[in-house]
């Protein structure tokens, strides 16, 4: 071991190499872990989530209706029985 330290006359040799190549991978993977969940969310892209309430119940009955799939008075009779289930919590009845 004593060879490998003291390379030549006296230097470090090609181990000196082995320090800022351990710091590079360090520094690169804390980029790129940063990049896969901090700061992935931050941006927008195609990897985005859409909100969660496109897909509420409400949301799809309305969907429905709006479509034609349902007439005026089924979309109407559905809401009220939406509304008791999944509808406001604060609302001013």
């Amino acid at each position: 071991m004593q060879t490998l330290a003291n390379f030549g006359d006296g230097g470090p040799g090609p181990w000196i190499l082995l320090f800022p190549v351990i710091w590079a991978l360090v520094i690169g993977g804390g980029i790129a872990l940063l990049r896969r969940t901090v700061w992935r969310g931050r941006r927008g892209g195609p990897w985005r989530q859409p909100p969660a309430g496109n897909d509420s119940p409400i949301a799809v009955l309305g969907h429905r209706f709006a479509s034609g799939e349902i007439d005026e008075d089924e979309y109407w009779r559905r809401l009220s029985v939406l509304n008791e289930e999944f509808g406001r919590k604060g609302g001013a009845a």
